[in-house]
């Protein structure tokens, strides 16, 4: 296994500093700044990771306006537990809504919730003349969970800068997304310091965290191991593993396995590792290797 970048998961806290550049601290002053201009918020979370990928420090930042969830990324997720996922935010009083932001698939639904949940604000405006008053909403959340995405989808016009990865959008923009309706896009925002190892593993896993800055090997083994407990099928049936070989394998082992299973091999027939761990963050990110979800509510109450 590659041991050059010694950045380990186990090391996260070492490392903490380098995901929370300084654009990220001009984001918050942003959001602290632009709140007053809103009317709503629409948070956007990975439908594979819902409470890992709530940032803690939103939750200050928006002042206790409305606001409505999307689980963004619904397509990669286990269907079963969006449902449950959708049922207790529903449960909890939050309207959500789960998404696919890139297809566009679930967002018809996103303006009938959002006047939904400023029914009460609307009838006021009404009432003092203000019919079609323009409601402005601010889009946030985690670096590369979708909001260039979702804004793209509701212009139809592709005006927001999307990648594959974190940190593309730079600054606050305004987008009109239909008569009376306009969006305020925000950079994404990660916190100081990830108090739970398994919420920085989880961001990590699913592309919020810069690869950069960690071992994908031991990512990968991590991984595995977590999927060994709550997807072994999913697998056992991709990379041709024996039913009884994963009981008890670290994620080393697991990573070893799928190298030689796909001919990962350098010379002197050792297994590139480092290959095998780039190509299960790939599948796992793509849902190649199928429809999961790491955070179930039952287990989040």
């Amino acid at each position: 296994m590659n041991r050059q970048n010694d950045k380990t998961l186990q090391d996260m806290e070492a490392v903490s500093i380098q995901w929370f550049p300084g654009h990220m601290t001009r984001t918050k002053r942003q959001i602290e700044k632009s709140i007053r201009l809103v009317d709503a918020v629409a948070e956007i979370v990975d439908a594979r990771v819902p409470i890992s990928s709530r940032n803690p420090v939103l939750h200050q930042l928006i002042q206790g306006k409305p606001r409505v969830i999307l689980l963004n990324k619904s397509d990669m997720a286990d269907p079963a537990e969006t449902k449950k996922w959708l049922q207790r935010y529903r449960a909890q009083g939050t309207p959500a809504v789960a998404v696919d932001c890139r297809s566009g698939k679930g967002l018809n639904g996103f303006i009938p919730l959002v006047r939904e949940v400023l029914r009460d604000k609307i009838a006021v405006w009404e009432e003092k003349g203000m019919v079609g008053r323009t409601i402005r909403v601010m889009v946030v959340g985690i670096p590369n969970v979708g909001k260039s995405s979702l804004i793209n989808k509701l212009c139809r016009g592709g005006k927001a800068a999307v990648a594959d990865r974190p940190g593309v959008t730079r600054e606050n923009r305004w987008f009109t997304i239909g008569k009376g309706f306009e969006l305020l896009d925000t950079p994404g925002v990660l916190w100081p310091k990830f108090e739970d190892k398994t919420v920085g593993e989880h961001l990590a896993f699913t592309g919020a965290v810069k690869d950069e800055v960690i071992d994908t090997e031991r990512l990968a083994g991590r991984l595995l191991e977590t999927l060994v407990v709550s997807y072994p099928q999913a697998l056992c049936e991709r990379y041709r593993l024996d039913d009884g070989f994963l009981p008890g394998k670290r994620g080393d082992e697991i990573l070893e396995e799928i190298g030689r299973k796909r001919g990962m091999l350098m010379s002197g027939g050792v297994i590139n590792t480092e290959r095998a761990a780039a190509a299960v963050l790939d599948e796992f990110r793509s849902a190649r290797l199928g429809h999961i979800t790491l955070e179930k509510a039952e287990d989040n109450q």
